[in-house]
């Protein structure tokens, strides 16, 4: 796999939310790789380690444990970087969580665990932000992983379509804060990928055959095609490309 004139070798960064062999930082991941980029990967716990090791291995990159819930864990991920680098060209947040109590409807879900999805799926990409802010090189990117369920209703996504759209608004605000260092966010949305994560959704199995079948491409997207589009957003090609949301689900986000 060739970068295709993108420029990225040499570029350094770091990769949120690591899961398995079919998640969307892993998509990401291998794509970077072949462009050159150097990065290291985080995944949630030492259970999660166990599994993903290999995959880390055969990128030659270095594996974190970064969990958004423990004290401390973001700053020492960060300060290794900082250590081993001096400053990074660009992050990947792929992580979100909802308790299995949030994921019904809406209207039952407690205020606790609406709080709490909130926080691990918007404002820990606010907080990564924050910590990153002194080692980001200029023209450095920050990315986020959203869902057209944050801009309009899926049946089933609840809470985490509120989730998504505070973080598609955060993007925003955070772009137009980070812009002046020349450090560019930006969000994209992939159609539904049938991910460790996304599996604990009600119906997403229903979700993604439903998008593929009304998309216009007839076709799933693959974590893959997600990688390409955030290796373009890391590129100095999309220098001029800040504060939006990307989506890259063969079109379904079009259709009514």
């Amino acid at each position: 796999m060739a970068s295709d004139g993108l420029a990225l070798s040499g570029k350094k960064g770091l990769i949120i939310g690591l899961a398995d062999a079919r998640s969307i930082a892993w998509g990401c991941a291998r794509v970077l790789h072949d462009c050159g980029t150097q990065f290291a990967l985080t995944c949630v716990n030492e259970k999660a380690r166990a599994a993903v090791q290999p995959l880390a291995d055969e990128l030659e990159s270095e594996l974190a444990i970064l969990d958004f819930r423990e004290e401390g864990a973001l700053e020492a991920v960060v300060g290794s970087l900082a250590e081993r680098w001096g400053g990074i060209d660009f992050v990947i947040h792929s992580a979100a969580f909802a308790p299995p109590d949030a994921l019904g409807d809406l209207i039952d879900c407690p205020a606790e665990s609406f709080a709490q999805a909130l926080d691990l799926s918007c404002h820990s990409f606010v907080r990564t932000a924050r910590a990153v802010r002194p080692i980001m090189n200029a023209g450095g990117s920050l990315i986020a992983m959203s869902y057209l369920g944050g801009a309009r209703v899926v049946d089933g996504y609840a809470v985490m379509g509120c989730a998504k759209a505070a973080l598609e608004m955060a993007v925003k605000v955070l772009a137009h804060e980070l812009g002046p260092t020349a450090v560019r966010v930006n969000a994209v949305s992939p159609g539904p990928i049938m991910t460790r994560a996304a599996g604990g959704l009600h119906h997403f199995d229903e979700i993604v055959a439903h998008a593929s079948e009304r998309s216009p491409l007839k076709r799933e997207v693959t974590v893959e095609d997600v990688g390409w589009l955030t290796a373009f957003l890391i590129s100095d090609r999309s220098g001029a490309m800040t504060g939006d949301t990307h989506y890259v689900d063969a079109g379904v986000n079009i259709m009514g």
